[in-house]
C-alpha cells in the first residue's frame, strides 16, 4: 500500500486528493478495457464460428470464446482488487 495515503485527511493537501480521484479513474479506465478487449475477443470468435467454414479457423473461433470471458474475469478480479486497496483513501 502506499504510505502517502495512510495520513489523517487534515494533513492532505490538495495535490494528495487530486492524486487519489486519479487512482480511482485510473482503475476504472482499466476496468473498461478489460470488458471492452474480453467483448473483442468474444466477437472475433462468434465471427470466425460463424463466417468461415475452415476447421482449425472454427476451432480457434471456439477458442477465442472462453478466453474472451477469461480475460473479463481476470479484468473483474483485478479491478475489485484494486478498489480494495484505494477504498480507504475516499473521503
Amino acid at each position: 500500500m502506499n504510505k502517502i495515503y495512510a495520513n489523517d485527511k487534515e494533513k492532505m493537501i490538495l495535490r494528495d486528493f487530486l492524486a487519489t480521484d486519479r487512482t480511482i479513474l485510473a482503475n476504472e479506465r482499466t476496468a473498461l478495457a478489460y470488458v471492452r478487449t474480453a467483448l473483442s475477443i468474444i466477437v472475433a470468435g462468434g465471427s470466425f464460428i460463424k463466417f468461415f467454414d475452415v476447421p482449425i479457423i472454427n476451432k480457434l473461433g471456439y477458442a477465442f470464446i472462453p478466453f474472451g470471458f477469461m480475460v473479463l474475469g481476470i479484468g473483474v478480479i483485478r479491478c475489485i482488487k484494486m478498489n480494495k486497496k484505494i477504498k480507504h483513501i475516499r473521503f
